[in-house]
């Protein structure tokens, strides 16, 4: 009797025990564990650079360890299907781009998640500017050069794709220049670049970060960045505007949750991204790998999400681009 009546009292307090930790645990403070950062890009890509620098120091930040997931394929699609899926408790974030929130809408004919409706806007980090450039055996110094190339040759010359920017940003090219050019897309840009410098692809737009260590170390030639102004990045590069009017192309990036995120959480990522973007020795760091960083609030992020895809709806109507 003495030892079934130990039994219970045993069982009792256990149960009391674990009722305890569950309810501690349900009670503490966000964060309490480590934090996923889901990218749409490959390792090595401008959003992967970059992000494990912001990543680190929100982790830091928050006093929790940040996991970097990359998820690459799809154009992105694999890696927002899953987010879109996830608990909208903080502890899956996405960082992305306007391939997945702003292009795959108006390049894909079946949509497995919808960029407004399945998200919460947190954050936007920033612009990962793009440039031009071209196996430095091809014979042009300039857009104006390689337009002339691609003129004398139709069909000869190819541009590589990792993203939606990067698919964008050569059709529009191709239209605007009056040439015919020969895409050849991949999943992501590292692969797409490394054929690039090896030559069997003539030329790829390329976000800065990814294609500047490449251009610094001489296998590769940048002709042109795609914004419209000159990219305080590289100042002496010329814009594709100045010889192919009307080009004005630019990447964003951003943190995004599930739909349906506690307002708590979302003003306290935003308040820790905000800081960390602007602190200036994590500018400088950005600026380095291709990135120029900015601001703002999760308000502001979400206009921004809405008028993004008014344009880029525009820009690949304008390009002629068909949905696949």
């Amino acid at each position: 009797m003495n030892a079934l009546s130990n039994s219970c009292r045993l069982a009792t307090a256990i149960a009391l025990t674990l009722g305890l930790t569950a309810a501690a645990s349900a009670q503490a403070p966000y964060p309490n564990h480590n934090i996923t950062l889901v990218l749409p890009f490959a390792a090595g890509s401008g959003t992967d650079t970059t992000t494990r620098l912001i990543g680190k120091e929100l982790g830091v930040a928050l006093g929790v360890s940040t996991v970097i997931d990359n998820k690459a394929g799809a154009n992105g699609s694999i890696a927002a299907s899953y987010v879109a899926r996830s608990a909208p408790d903080g502890y899956t974030l996405f960082v992305t781009t306007n391939t997945t929130h702003s292009a795959n809408p108006y390049l894909l004919k079946t949509m497995s998640y919808d960029p407004v409706k399945d998200f919460t806007p947190i954050a936007r980090t920033g612009d990962l500017p793009f440039m031009l450039v071209v196996n430095p055996e091809i014979p042009a110094n300039s857009v104006a050069e390689l337009i002339a190339l691609a003129k004398k040759e139709p069909g000869k010359y190819s541009y590589a794709s990792g993203s939606s920017s990067a698919i964008v940003s050569g059709a529009t090219f191709a239209r605007l220049a009056g040439i015919d050019l020969l895409h050849v897309p991949y999943k992501s840009s590292p692969p797409a670049l490394t054929d690039v410098i090896a030559g069997r692809v003539s030329m790829m737009f390329v976000d800065v970060p990814t294609g500047l260590p490449h251009v610094n170390g001489k296998v590769l030639k940048a002709l042109a960045v795609t914004t419209k102004k000159r990219s305080a990045l590289l100042p002496d590069l010329p814009t594709m505007d100045d010889t192919v009017k009307g080009f004005d192309i630019t990447s964003w990036q951003g943190y995004l949750g599930p739909a349906n995120m506690p307002k708590d959480i979302v003003v306290r990522l935003n308040a820790e991204i905000r800081k960390i973007v602007e602190r200036p020795d994590i500018k400088s760091q950005l600026a380095e790998r291709g990135m120029e960083a900015f601001s703002g609030t999760p308000e502001e992020f979400d206009s921004f999400l809405k008028e993004q895809l008014v344009l880029w709806e525009k820009l690949i109507t304008a390009a002629g681009i068909e949905k696949q």
